[in-house]
């Protein structure tokens, strides 16, 4: 068989994935961007590497250095800033004894699935993460369902990374029926930005599977921009929705990316038009590299007091901060006390 039969029969998602861009001069190029704003900006990919979908790209506005979705891809001089408090491991997760296991709340545990993604986005808490330190093989398989079974509290599986659905139908089938055989399990949540950057990886097959699980199955997107519910990706929300699984969407607050409650709203509206209910709105974690999206808490409190006389409440996505050690997301007025 040769190298083009093997690559025909790839699933199409994994095609598309392998387009992706990966050059940040590229990037400029595709979107007719000034080569003299290139060429200052592309520098930082030696702190963090270029990765996007040839579909993300399309939405994004040519000739516009300032388009939101650029702005989340696209290396930029302000990455090089010292700035305080923004450090490799805001959420203190690099120490963890049990590779590939985050235990962070009682009764949910999180697996970094894949270490990899579709699209490396600048302002990633992970993006300084040591996923060579944390494959998910055989032996980390058992060691999951060992420490599961050892703690009757845990009830539910997070499927995270990097991102989960860059592993294959196959193996999360696999993965899943070994999930379901474990009496004190309730639910399985899958955390990812694929289908937003790769609409194709929302195949109709997994979403069957998932949806017709003992386990209650959850998709939390990652969306933080209206422009980012295309029509693709709507179109491959619905069988998902139809088979039973639970949509919800987290944003991250950015600055120059939805800082403005009239962009968030827009965006609670077109995923709720997907059949997608508004979850969560973090404020930035402090990952070194990232201090220019930051948006200050006050600003984040006005935004959320805006959010909530645009949109009916069950739009109106909860203003958190995650706090290292804390046993859940908290509301982002309590962390100012």
């Amino acid at each position: 068989m040769s190298k083009a039969d093997v690559i025909s029969i790839r699933p199409a998602w994994q095609q598309e994935l392998a387009k992706a861009i990966r050059d940040p001069i590229l990037l400029g190029q595709q979107l007719d961007l000034p080569d003299d704003w290139i060429a200052a900006h592309s520098r930082a990919r030696e702190l963090f590497p270029v990765m996007v979908t040839r579909h993300f790209v399309s939405l994004m506005e040519r000739a516009n250095v300032a388009d939101p979705l650029l702005r989340q891809v696209m290396p930029a001089q302000d990455e090089y800033l010292d700035q305080a408090g923004f450090v490799t491991d805001p959420l203190a997760e690099q120490d963890n004894t049990t590779p590939s296991l985050l235990h962070k709340y009682r009764s949910r545990v999180l697996v970094i699935l894949r270490g990899g993604c579709a699209i490396n986005c600048r302002y990633c808490f992970r993006r300084h993460f040591p996923y060579n330190e944390h494959h998910f093989g055989r032996a980390q398989r058992q060691e999951l369902f060992t420490y599961i079974q050892a703690d009757p509290n845990i009830n539910e599986v997070i499927l995270s990374g990097g991102d989960p659905l860059l592993a294959t139908d196959d193996q999360l089938f696999q993965l899943l029926a070994e999930l379901e055989v474990i009496p004190q399990l309730k639910r399985v949540r899958i955390h990812s930005r694929l289908p937003v950057v790769l609409p194709e990886r929302l195949t109709p097959a997994l979403g069957k599977r998932l949806g017709a699980s003992r386990l209650q199955a959850l998709l939390v997107l990652h969306t933080n921009h209206p422009h980012e519910v295309a029509p693709q990706l709507h179109e491959a929300l619905v069988p998902w929705a139809q088979a039973g699984v639970t949509l919800l969407n987290q944003s991250v607050l950015l600055r120059g990316v939805n800082d403005s409650a009239d962009v968030l709203a827009e965006l609670s509206e077109a995923l709720f038009a997907a059949k997608v209910m508004p979850y969560y709105l973090h404020q930035l974690d402090k990952v070194k590299g990232a201090s220019h999206f930051a948006v200050t808490d006050a600003e984040a409190l006005q935004i959320a007091e805006q959010l909530r006389a645009l949109l009916p409440g069950f739009l109106v996505p909860r203003l958190v901060r995650e706090v290292a050690g804390e046993p859940s997301k908290t509301p982002l007025e309590l962390t100012l006390n």
